[in-house]
């Protein structure tokens, strides 16, 4: 409970930030006439979004196993990373579509109106906030060891990265001259890009864990050097791995001599999952299968 506590706390740090920004970019952008704006202040609402998914899975992947959940409500947790990066996609394509849009109409000729300074503040603001709450959310996602916090801190610093993007197009659209205006829904495109590969990223890690899809070769090369680190345990092996949530499920069998007893063999699979859970945490799903070393020489 106290984690997801924690995990709300932060959630609601950077709910707040979004709300005002998302709010101060669509006057901004609207009253400044600035399609790089606009399209910011989107970003900024997906945001806003993405934090709501967070608080509504966040508690639920929270719950206790059950008779339903066995296994707990980790993937909720899972889920809400990936509906984040799909959410960050559908915004991507939205901007570059947008822009590019404004940028054929210039190309054929047509005028685009030059951003406004509310604009350009309105970007070097959202630059500042967003940046330091990505700060704020990573350490918090490291301590919390949490998925859905982490792929939020990645979705403000995306907008942090917009926004200089956004930044850099409005003030050439403005400093330049009305030949330069095209400037603002370019940075659109650009911002829409980075976002598009963020999202990616996302999507491939959550669907990934999702698709139950093992642990990385160097974690599983340290769950069998773990077991076989046990005195009597020896060639640790059949290893199965995924990720639930915020912790591992680990299952794999261990050789023993065939004469030892029931009892001491029950002891010492049972060291092999303390010594895992000590490294990877108490509430890492462990099942260790204990078989005589005759079965392997035959």
């Amino acid at each position: 409970m106290k984690r997801n506590k924690e995990i709300y706390k932060v959630t609601m740090v950077g709910g707040a930030v979004n709300v005002v920004l998302l709010l101060f970019k669509f006057v901004a952008g609207i009253v400044g006439h600035s399609a790089a704006m606009i399209a910011d202040a989107v970003h900024s609402l997906s945001d806003f979004v993405t934090d709501i998914i967070v608080l509504v899975f966040v508690r639920i992947s929270g719950k206790p196993t059950d008779k339903s959940h066995e296994y707990g409500h980790g993937k909720y947790e899972t889920l809400a990373t990936t509906l984040i990066g799909l959410a960050l996609l559908i915004v991507a394509v939205g901007i570059v579509y947008s822009a590019l849009t404004k940028i054929i109409h210039w190309a054929q000729g047509g005028t685009l109106e030059a951003p406004g300074m509310l604009a350009l503040w309105a970007a070097l603001l959202s630059i500042v906030l967003k940046e330091a709450v990505f700060h704020y959310s990573m350490v918090q996602a490291r301590k919390l060891n949490s998925q859905a916090v982490e792929a939020n801190a990645w979705h403000h610093r995306s907008d942090a990265l917009s926004s200089i993007g956004t930044a850099i197009g409005i003030g050439g659209a403005i400093f330049l001259g009305e030949r330069w205006t095209v400037l603002d829904p370019m940075a659109g495109i650009i911002v829409g890009l980075f976002i598009i590969k963020v999202a990616i990223d996302l999507l491939r890690n959550g669907i990934g864990d999702l698709m139950e899809h093992s642990l990385p070769d160097e974690v599983e090369s340290e769950i069998l050097q773990l077991a076989g680190s046990i005195p009597g345990v020896t060639e640790p092996h059949d290893l199965h791995t995924r990720r639930i949530g915020n912790h591992y499920a680990i299952e794999l069998h261990i050789l023993m001599d065939d004469d030892i007893s029931l009892r001491e063999a029950h002891n010492k699979s049972e060291e092999v999952e303390n010594i895992l859970r000590e490294h990877y945490g108490k509430e890492t799903h462990i099942s260790v299968h204990v078989e005589p070393k005759s079965i392997r020489e035959h």
